[in-house]
């Protein structure tokens, strides 16, 4: 049998005091990436990532959960403030966003960067229930 040669990379603790939390809440899932100043991903974390499936992944709990988990990884690396980008419209926006500052992070702004299109594409036709 072949020796497996692929070296394990120890997790290099990287001293970043400030960042940007980026925090995407579609209707279906809620994803949280936290990144440096320069854009490079530090820690990230999803609803579903988190054991949510379903229609649980959607609930503003999981988001609350996901969010606490970017944020523990995030402070290992010696993170203490973040600016906070949120993105979608999705249940999890608010959750998210309180639980990262009961983690410990003092957030310097809050800044809403959903797309809104100037007449775009057009939209999917609506649900008749």
């Amino acid at each position: 049998m072949a020796i497996d040669k692929t070296k394990v990379r120890k997790k290099e603790r990287k001293n970043i005091t400030s960042g940007v939390v980026h925090v995407n809440a579609t209707y279906n899932n809620t994803m949280v990436t936290i990144t440096d100043a320069q854009g490079n991903a530090i820690s990230w974390s999803s609803a579903g990532g988190m054991g949510f499936k379903g229609s649980r992944k959607s609930t503003p709990y999981a988001a609350q959960v996901a969010a606490e988990d970017a944020a523990k990884k995030a402070m290992e690396h010696g993170m203490v403030t973040v600016e906070v980008l949120v993105k979608g419209p999705g249940s999890g926006r608010e959750s998210a966003l309180r639980s990262l500052q009961t983690t410990g992070f003092t957030v310097t702004s809050i800044k809403d960067v959903t797309p809104i299109p100037h007449n775009g594409c057009r939209p999917p036709k609506r649900r008749r229930v």
